[in-house]
């Protein structure tokens, strides 16, 4: 058996297409262009690749993007008084303040003050209570783009064991909240494991659906996966020369019925769901929805 690889980058283009068509046709009802501006603090290589890349996407589907690159010393009352500015911009619909921050600078104060209707990221605790509740504003995207990729398997997550290595705010959390929902891609019974989990090899064979975002490399094995199950790595980690995922892919392929890569599985589909939210809270701060 060798699973079937799922295709981030095809399947993130294919929504990109969809988007654009989307952003076409917002543009001309309401004479509104799209706009999302990020703002990047410092000068992390890996920051910096994610924030042109995501450039690179809006304009590929005809949404504006601008950067606001802040040096590495910039205070948090400073980033503070930036946000707040673009907060009041009518013509910024978007505002994304990449992540991690310096240390200086309180990250949830950050995210806090993000205008809710501008939160694309879906981080700020407004839009997290109503992803709770079932009635979400914004997904947010990452979750939402694994989300897609499972349902680009074929398989019936309707109760389906979903195990998520992982409690991140941005991650492991958030994905919970989608898969218990009610509704296509979703209805699966969830286990949240952490550093903490006893038994977690067993825990995590019991899974129909992994989802590896706990930051070691190649952590999951073969051994803990169940023939069949569809795996979904979220990591990325430099190991000598090589990028690696959370999943060791050799191996688990082997045992898998689905599989994502790294590089080119979750992250570029990270990336179209936020396009996609950036569409939707344009339309929301023109009246549309």
């Amino acid at each position: 058996m060798s699973a079937e690889i799922i295709d981030g980058k095809a399947l993130a283009a294919t929504f990109r297409g969809q988007i654009a068509d989307e952003v076409n046709q917002f543009k001309t009802q309401t004479n509104v262009v799209p706009h999302l501006t990020a703002v990047l603090v410092g000068d992390d290589p890996a920051s910096a690749v994610y924030v042109r890349n995501k450039q690179r996407s809006c304009e590929k589907a005809g949404i504006q993007s601008t950067l606001q690159r802040l040096p590495a010393e910039t205070s948090e009352a400073e980033l503070i008084s930036i946000v707040e500015s673009l907060n009041t911009d009518s013509g910024v619909h978007g505002i994304l303040v990449q992540l991690p921050l310096p240390k200086q600078i309180n990250e949830t104060a950050i995210l806090d003050v993000v205008n809710p209707l501008k939160d694309v990221d879906a981080f700020h605790p407004e839009n997290v209570g109503l992803i709770v509740q079932g009635r979400p504003r914004y997904l947010p995207c990452t979750p939402y783009g694994i989300q897609q990729m499972i349902l680009s398997t074929k398989m019936e997550t309707a109760g389906k064991h979903a195990v998520i290595l992982g409690r991140s705010e941005i991650v492991g959390k958030p994905m919970a909240m989608l898969l218990i929902q009610r509704g296509q891609g979703a209805d699966a019974t969830v286990t949240i494991c952490h550093s903490r989990t006893q038994n977690l090899n067993e825990i995590v064979k019991t899974a129909d659906i992994i989802i590896a975002a706990i930051g070691k490399p190649e952590f999951v094995t073969a051994d803990m996966v169940k023939p069949g199950a569809v795996v979904i790595d979220v990591g990325i980690n430099r190991v000598n020369d090589r990028l690696v995922g959370d999943v060791d892919f050799e191996g688990v392929k082997k045992v898998a019925s689905a599989i994502t890569p790294v590089p080119g599985g979750v992250g570029p589909m990270t990336i179209a769901m936020l396009l996609k939210n950036t569409l939707t809270a344009a339309g929301i701060q023109s009246g549309c929805q």
